[in-house]
């Protein structure tokens, strides 16, 4: 694996992203965005089972791992820019995009704005149109952040169960959680908790093919927001993952693999 860092123009300066694949410039590019307080390591089994055929670059969210944060205020669509403006660095023409939690937000925005750009988009536990309670609620969540609480146990309860693979991946998640940004931190949450229907109207016009995937245990990225999403898209599919909760990619790696690799084999308008 390759690690590179990209210097972009103001506002977005260094990005940090790990390339892996048969040799530079032999397979069709992958690209993969993690959830809030996460970094690109989080999708390190999908990178070892994607590089086998793809190009796959996984990128570190602003204000995490390596890449340095947006400016204060900084919104979904301003995420959804600097994807762009990553992706225009990279020169890689159209891209199968795969994106988680917040990354799925991102990745979903991109594909609206960018068709020309997206060969496929995948939108692993993402939210779409969350219910009024559930806006206040996480918007609460994104005040406190913002005011410096740091609570790690309570995502960590709601993401993992008790199985052994869910405990292995709760640690090294955990581990992630400790260290990352807090200005990076509680500005991508925020942006997190707003950006729920910021395109939801424009999924009609996603014309590549979706995957729309979730565990069945994840309370906030439900499977109904991935059947929704799946359903306002002309190519989209949803996949629920039984078992599993939000970390999904990394308890269930076998099966969300599985579930990639078909994606990628997906043939579309846009392909």
């Amino acid at each position: 694996m390759t690690s590179t860092i990209l210097r972009l123009s103001e506002p977005y300066g260094a990005v940090t992203c790990q390339r892996q694949g048969p040799e530079i410039g032999n397979g069709a590019p992958v690209v993969l965005i993690h959830g809030v307080g996460m970094q690109s390591a989080a999708w390190a089994p999908q990178i070892a089972a994607l590089a086998e055929t793809h190009q796959v670059i996984a990128l570190d969210m602003p204000g995490h791992g390596g890449s340095v944060p947006l400016p204060d205020g900084a919104e979904l669509p301003d995420y959804v820019a600097w994807l762009h403006a990553v992706l225009q660095a990279l020169d890689l023409g159209p891209v199968s995009l795969a994106g988680h939690s917040m990354g799925a937000l991102i990745a979903g925005g991109y594909a609206v704005c960018h068709p020309e750009g997206t060969a496929r988009v995948a939108l692993l536990n993402g939210v779409f149109r969350r219910t009024a309670k559930a806006r206040a609620a996480v918007e609460a969540r994104a005040a406190e952040i913002r005011a410096g609480s740091f609570d790690l146990e309570t995502p960590l309860i709601r993401w993992f169960g008790d199985t052994a693979a869910d405990q292995a991946a709760r640690a090294q998640v955990a581990e992630w959680l400790s260290g990352v940004n807090p200005q990076g931190y509680a500005a991508a949450y925020t942006a997190f908790a707003r950006g729920d229907s910021t395109y939801a109207d424009g999924f009609a016009g996603i014309t590549c093919p979706l995957l729309a995937l979730t565990g069945d245990g994840d309370p906030n990225s439900t499977p109904g927001m991935a059947q929704m999403m799946a359903d306002a898209a002309p190519q989209g599919r949803a996949l629920v993952i039984e078992g599993h909760r939000h970390m999904v990619n990394l308890t269930a790696p076998a099966a969300v693999n599985a579930a990639l690799r078909d994606w990628l084999n997906t043939e579309g308008a846009t392909s």
